[in-house]
């Protein structure tokens, strides 16, 4: 097989942690690359399985850097939560022999391309999570209005907004009050930030269609691309999300859920810590 070993240096252990995987892999395949300052450009390079080092951000960072030639994911967490990366590099270590024997299961999960067109000139960007349209300084209300294919869908007064794949559904979308998706659907989610009013709820709407974002009033205002990349925004510019034509590929192992990292990483679904009584009653 060939490897690549991807990740974050400015993790505790990741340098470690890559040496000592390259060890190992070296003696079943390739190492094909090595990245841990996530600098390279990984879209012409052939592999069979990434090993990415760190947390989630280093796997959007890693999915983005492969842009439209996605390679497997395989992350090992070493960050603090770690929904992406659930495994530690000993879990991999001890089920080298079913990735070797290719006994796991790929899942296939939606990337988008935002595009920011404004009087400059167009930028598109490949992301996994989310992009965010939020307030800055000096932190006044926004207005964006949201469209959905030809048709004027709705007005957002507030701090801002999020379109999540469900991927990012888990993410900041959650926090916002989002709602979690199955994380191989083929949809999008928008969810408003502090909507100044009691009607704005969280849509969740096919991908095969085009989300386009305007700015209609704001001081500030900022555009946020998988929490990585930021960009200043303004009334000139327009935004548009629209599913990408690659997909991210997640690799799990016997045994790891999506349901049971859900119960681990974000104690969902578990039941109340109830009081044991010590005197129940006869």
């Amino acid at each position: 097989m060939r490897f690549l070993i991807l990740g974050n240096a400015s993790k505790p252990q990741a340098v470690e942690t890559a040496q000592l995987l390259h060890a190992v892999l070296a003696d079943h395949g390739t190492v094909v690359l090595t990245d841990l300052h996530q600098e390279k450009d990984l879209s012409q390079v052939e592999a069979d399985l990434a090993l990415v080092l760190g947390g989630d951000g280093a796997i959007l960072r890693a999915a983005r850097q492969m842009g439209y030639r996605q390679v497997p994911v395989l992350g090992i967490n070493l960050g603090k939560l770690g929904f992406l990366a659930d495994l530690s590099a000993e879990d991999v270590v001890a089920c080298l022999p079913q990735l070797l024997g290719h006994q796991y299961h790929t899942t296939q999960h939606l990337m988008f391309e935002c595009v920011v067109e404004s009087p400059a000139g167009t930028q598109t960007i490949l992301g996994l999570n989310d992009v965010v349209v939020h307030t800055g300084p000096p932190f006044h209300m926004l207005d964006l209005e949201l469209r959905i294919g030809d048709e004027a869908v709705s007005r957002f007064s507030g701090d801002g907004l999020i379109l999540s794949t469900p991927v990012g559904s888990t993410a900041h979308s959650l926090s916002a009050g989002g709602p979690i998706l199955g994380q191989e659907l083929r949809v999008f989610v928008i969810t408003p930030i502090c909507a100044h009013t009691l009607t704005n709820r969280p849509l969740v709407d096919s991908a095969e269609k085009v989300y386009t974002i305007s700015v209609r009033r704001g001081e500030s205002v900022w555009l946020i691309v998988d929490g990585q990349d930021v960009f200043p925004l303004s009334m000139h510019h327009r935004v548009t999300v629209r599913q990408a034509p690659v997909h991210f590929q997640l690799v799990k192992v016997p045994g790891r859920t999506y349901y049971q990292t859900l119960r681990d990483k974000l104690r969902w679904g578990t039941t109340p810590h109830y009081r044991i009584d010590s005197n129940p009653p006869p």
